[in-house]
């Protein structure tokens, strides 16, 4: 029990030196799923043990924060940790993702060349041991496009709030020079720039895929996404990549696949009702049908569409040419 409450002290000391503006106690209560009394006594044991701890005025609150970091005996990663990230790394290999591949491997280098030689000798044989003993799935799909250099030319412009300028092999006219303001990055089944084009709606996002863009440059013109824009909320809205109408989405799973529903997450904004005669009624808002409906395949006859109708038709337009391919009638 002592050595436990030292591993969550140290955990909170940790948090608090990776924090460069610092924790309030209400985010030292949350992150540490502890209540407010008790996360005041573990920030009194932490000062204790760390007297460099600073408090940082923020009306109408205060902060915490250890500024100089933490000394590397009390930083040793364990053999599970490095296991986690090689396994990340081979994943993104594995799927296409290579330049974040290789970002987590150099940052393993990094950590182990940072440790001391007696610690990473007592550390190989039990990540030998979890490598060989676990691995990850691959699923079918398409291998994501990753360009160093265009993903670096991307991540540039958005760091210095500059324009990006190049072809695009993709829309309309294919190979016309584009001028864009990069919001962000969306990484999935492919991956997409998320950027308004010069001279469109004010504002408006779209979609570019990054394996139709070359000649990447970035422009010394000012550019930044609005203040209000969210990426996580532009991509939360979708069901996957496609950005078109929202719409309320109602789904009915018939009770032979209630259990599996209620364990799955359709999208970020569900709503589960379950329903007198065992089935579930899913409730939720999203754009992209298209890709809705090719998902919902895989449900076989366990989920009836209810609503949108826009679902309905996409849904039977898909059969019906799955069908028309295998010379079903």
């Amino acid at each position: 029990m002592r050595h436990e409450k030292a591993a969550r002290l140290l955990e909170l000391a940790r948090r608090l030196a990776a924090s460069a503006e610092g924790l309030t106690l209400d985010e030292m209560s949350a992150v540490m799923q502890v209540s407010r009394r008790t996360v005041e006594r573990m920030r009194d044991a932490v000062r204790e043990a760390f007297p460099q701890m600073e408090e940082i005025a923020d009306p109408p609150t205060v902060r915490f924060r250890i500024p100089s970091g933490l000394d590397g005996i009390f930083q040793a990663p364990t053999a599970e940790e490095f296991a986690a990230l090689r396994a990340a790394a081979e994943h993104y290999r594995q799927s296409g993702a290579t330049a974040r591949a290789a970002a987590l491997s150099a940052l393993e280098s990094k950590v182990l060349s940072a440790i001391r030689a007696g610690v990473r000798r007592r550390l190989a044989p039990d990540m030998e041991a979890l490598l060989e003993a676990e691995t990850m799935a691959v699923h079918p799909g398409p291998r994501p496009f990753e360009d160093e250099a265009v993903l670096g030319a991307v991540r540039e412009a958005i760091v210095s709030l500059q324009r990006l300028r190049f072809l695009y092999d993709g829309g309309s006219t294919p190979g016309r020079e584009r001028e864009v303001t990069p919001y962000g990055l969306l990484f999935g089944r492919s991956n997409y720039l998320v950027a308004a084009e010069s001279g469109s709606s004010p504002g408006e996002p779209r979609n570019w895929r990054l394996d139709r863009i070359r000649d990447v440059r970035v422009v010394p013109l000012p550019a930044s996404r609005p203040a209000d824009f969210s990426l996580a909320a532009y991509a939360a809205r979708s069901f996957g990549i496609y950005q078109d109408a929202v719409e309320e989405v109602v789904l009915h799973i018939l009770p032979h696949g209630a259990e599996e529903a209620l364990g799955w997450r359709f999208h970020a904004t569900q709503a589960l009702e379950r329903q007198a005669d065992g089935s579930v009624i899913a409730r939720f808002r999203a754009a992209g049908m298209r890709e809705l409906a090719w998902h919902l395949f895989t449900w076989g006859d366990k989920i009836r569409i209810l609503a949108p109708e826009r679902l309905r038709t996409q849904m039977t337009e898909e059969l019906a040419a799955a069908a028309r391919a295998h010379g079903a009638p």
